[in-house]
């Protein structure tokens, strides 16, 4: 095989495995503690063709810059947790500026 051709293809599967990696699912299995009083917003993103779990991001409240964003892994309890307390919170939220 020529040198240029083994070059190219070497550099077509580096570039292959780098958009797979890209693609893999954000959520990790054991995610930050997340205090619920710090929670700016909460979403919840359908699944994906490469993520077979549903991805629940929360954005953090900060006081220096935009808020830190987490992925959070939607089995966990603790995730669980959370997205009932800020359904909750936000419900009573909408009722009160009414």
């Amino acid at each position: 095989m020529k040198p240029l051709t083994a070059a190219l293809l070497l550099l077509f599967i580096v570039m292959c495995l780098a958009a797979a990696e890209g693609s893999k699912c954000k959520c990790s299995r054991k995610g930050p503690k997340i205090r619920f009083s710090a929670v700016q917003k909460l979403e919840i993103k359908p699944k994906y063709p490469h993520c077979k779990e549903k991805m629940i991001i929360v954005t953090m409240q900060s006081r220096f810059r935009g808020g830190q964003q987490y992925c959070l892994h939607p089995k966990l309890q603790s995730t669980k947790r959370l997205v009932k307390w800020y359904t909750i919170w936000k419900e009573k939220r909408r009722v009160y500026e009414e």
